[in-house]
């Protein structure tokens, strides 16, 4: 069975002495919990795997339940070192004073058990983890599969990569298109909408929340005021909900709202936002296009391009101290700019679409300290070779 490049990290974190929450946050159909249960076959320890995503509902005596489990196992085999994993933990309210109560206790007591936490929704563990867990825990992000994943595993070409996007559960349904669509549609945009955001989080306008998704990969890799997005979807609210509503997308690893670079944070949160879907697949599998329909629309499959080029940056800086914006000035844009400290690269995408505004690369790097421009797509860097770099790369 395929080894995401994360399982290495982990197996070594697990390794290591000195103990530390292991916290796996990311979207849904992302390879936590296989990788988790590649972790229990390989560390051959006693292990214990329990997950809150089940129709019971649970609670914080739950949790008690499953740590008393991996306790007992511990003494069975006169071990004192054991791994226990807890899947979806952020649908408990209150979890992590819990952990935080047991965790200290094993440390006391000198029982060496090894916790695994995985969460579907990483703005809810975040908050969890910041609250209560500080200086026992360690994140790892769990992003969408990057092409050299899903090409190593599955032996996918470019083309398919930008057009299926990296969703593995749904590699082998490619050839029945429309199974390959109720699959995106039924077992990853609703869950992650509904179990994820709108059970897990306060929205008072559902609709306009299902709205905005959908908008947001209709116009994937356009800037569009909220404004604009209001006209759209017809709705009566103001920005500030839209503003929150994108970010509760992001944080279920669907679409983002990318901001734009202005070298100041309050300028930047007044600009409106460049849509981007976190993976095509949220894009193509709402469409009704064949992979080689969608090639024959160089204006749709342009936005495809520039679309996967964004979410393999976006999802690759996932953790580091790297930050993703776009940049726009009079009537010129900088399709993506990759910032680490004072290092800045500019990112045209040469993808066959026609756009309404012109390139902006020197007009960018006039009014600020540009440290590489650099164009991918035609006449530049292979599109595919930019998809297998790590964006760490090019700020460097």
């Amino acid at each position: 069975m395929y080894k995401r490049p994360v399982y290495k990290t982990l197996l070594k974190r697990l390794s290591e002495q000195r103990r530390f929450i292991q916290v796996l946050a990311g979207p849904r159909q992302t390879g936590k919990t296989t990788l988790a249960r590649q972790l229990m076959d390989a560390l051959k320890l006693p292990c214990h795997y329990a997950t809150a995503d089940e129709p019971v509902l649970k609670d914080l005596v739950w949790i008690e339940q499953q740590w008393e489990t991996i306790r007992a196992k511990t003494g069975k085999t006169r071990r004192r070192k054991a791994l226990l994993v807890l899947d979806e933990i952020q649908k408990i309210s209150g979890w992590s004073e819990t952990v935080k109560r047991l965790w200290d206790e094993d440390t006391l007591k000198g029982i060496s058990i090894h916790v695994v936490l995985l969460g579907s929704s990483p703005l809810l563990v975040q908050r969890g983890l910041t609250e209560s867990l500080a200086g026992r825990f360690e994140v790892i992000p769990v992003t969408h599969w990057s092409y050299a994943e899903m090409r190593d595993a599955f032996g996918w070409d470019v083309n398919q990569y930008v057009f299926y996007g990296g969703y593995p559960g749904a590699a082998s349904l490619i050839d029945e298109p429309d199974r390959w669509r109720s699959y995106i549609t039924d077992s990853l945009i609703e869950p992650a909408i509904s179990r994820d955001i709108l059970l897990m989080s306060r929205v008072d306008k559902p609709v306009l929340l299902r709205r905005l998704f959908e908008l947001s990969c209709l116009y994937s890799g356009q800037v569009l005021s909220y404004q604009k997005m209001l006209g759209q979807l017809q709705d009566a609210g103001n920005t500030t909900t839209l503003a929150h509503y994108l970010e509760l997308l992001k944080g279920a690893g669907l679409v983002m709202g990318l901001q734009k670079y202005a070298g100041q944070h309050i300028r930047r949160r007044a600009s409106s936002p460049k849509l981007l879907v976190l993976n095509t697949a949220l894009m193509t599998g709402l469409s009704n296009l064949t992979l080689e329909e969608a090639k024959g629309d160089s204006e749709y499959w342009g936005r495809l391009v520039e679309s996967a080029i964004g979410a393999a940056l976006a999802n690759g800086i996932a953790g580091t101290d790297m930050e993703l914006f776009y940049w726009s000035g009079r009537n010129r844009e900088v399709d993506f700019v990759l910032k680490r400290g004072r290092f800045l690269t500019a990112i045209e995408v040469k993808s066959g679409r026609k756009k309404v505004t012109l390139p902006g690369m020197k007009a960018f790097s006039r009014e600020f300290r540009v440290s590489r421009n650099l164009l991918v797509g035609r006449g530049g860097i292979d599109i595919e070779e930019f998809l297998l770099t790590p964006p760490g790369r090019w700020v460097e």
